[in-house]
């Protein structure tokens, strides 16, 4: 394929994204990407939100109601918007994103970014194992498959201060009672990502030119170079022990102070996955979790498959400070609260 230059967009377009609709823009996720995208200055962003809702929504944005019984209202709020952004919770009604899929082609929506904040949906065998996997490729093809839109799926792993300061059934760890679950030795490294990593890669993405200058020499990243395809970020690259480690730092405790035990990772697996298929959707989390800390390393996208952080020119941030963040939301019970 002929590389694109800003000499091949249709005559008196602009080379850069305006218009920007989000859903889930008050979500944790979401709140971080219209913080970002709000501090660049470029964009003109839409809230796309459920008639009735009452969740406050961030200054500085526009809303636009909906009702996804009416395809017609989704279509009316996408018109003119250069870009899509969707954050959605796993329990979503699975319909809701094809509809604004759907919509999104027949307002003619140029660029969408669908629900695929997590793991790497683009590995086959960690999707096959994760049961939703397939269903967030499905989405992807099915944009592909309508001709209009191109999809950029961004894989972070993890959220770091959720899944540290969560049930021991992410991380394994238990800070109200000083314990550490480790997998198998707890030496298997994951890529994970701060929820203000993404939000400024988010918004330094769609800051991006649509196309390269007509300087074949450029080597400036462009939208284009991440059309239907995954972009691939991370904070840090860690395993278990190494956050322990931080943990230890930031409490000013031994790890003699903690108790630590050990269960295999294909064990916790497995155990995640029965009690899902027996209709506790509670196992998803243990077996999705469990799944990435394989040997394999699935997980850590930032070897398997590169990460785009410098093209997209994100900080490097300190491990210890969201270390601290994911222990004070852990002790205050807000760390399950997040939407």
């Amino acid at each position: 394929m002929a590389q694109q230059t800003s000499t091949t967009l249709p005559s008196g377009s602009s080379n850069h994204i305006k218009n920007v609709a989000i859903v889930g823009a008050s979500g944790t996720s979401g709140k971080h990407i219209v913080e970002a995208l709000l501090a660049t200055g470029k964009h003109n962003i839409t809230a796309i939100t459920r008639e009735g809702g009452t969740t406050p929504m961030p200054s500085g944005i526009s809303v636009q109601k909906v009702d996804y019984s009416n395809p017609s209202t989704l279509v009316s709020a996408l018109r003119n918007q250069d870009a899509l952004i969707i954050t959605m919770g796993v329990r979503a009604p699975p319909d809701q994103q094809t509809k604004l899929i759907h919509a999104a082609a027949e307002a003619g929506v140029q660029w969408i970014l669908p629900n695929e904040f997590g793991y790497d949906s683009s590995n086959e065998a960690l999707c096959n194992d994760i049961m939703p996997g397939g269903q967030k490729q499905g989405y992807t093809s099915h944009i592909e498959n309508l001709g209009v839109s191109k999809w950029i799926g961004f894989v972070c792993g993890f959220w770091y201060t959720f899944s540290l300061g969560g049930s021991p059934d992410r991380f394994g760890f238990d800070f109200p009672n000083r314990k550490v679950i480790l997998f198998d030795e707890g030496t298997q490294p994951i890529s994970v990502t701060t929820f203000p990593l993404v939000g400024k890669g988010v918004a330094n993405l769609l800051s991006l030119p649509i196309t390269k200058s007509d300087d074949e020499k450029s080597t400036t990243a462009c939208l284009s170079d991440f059309g239907n395809r995954f972009c691939y970020v991370a904070s840090f690259v860690v395993s278990q022990k190494d956050m322990l480690d931080s943990v230890l730092r930031v409490t000013k405790t031994d790890v003699k102070e903690w108790t630590i035990t050990k269960e295999g990772t294909k064990e916790r697996y497995e155990r995640g996955m029965t009690r899902l298929r027996g209709g506790d959707y509670a196992g998803l989390v243990l077996g999705m979790y469990s799944r990435n800390f394989f040997p394999d390393g699935s997980g850590n996208h930032s070897v398997t498959r590169g990460l785009d952080n410098e093209k997209l020119g994100l900080p490097k941030e300190d491990l210890d400070e969201f270390t601290e963040v994911a222990i004070k939301e852990a002790l205050s019970g807000t760390s399950d609260s997040y939407h």
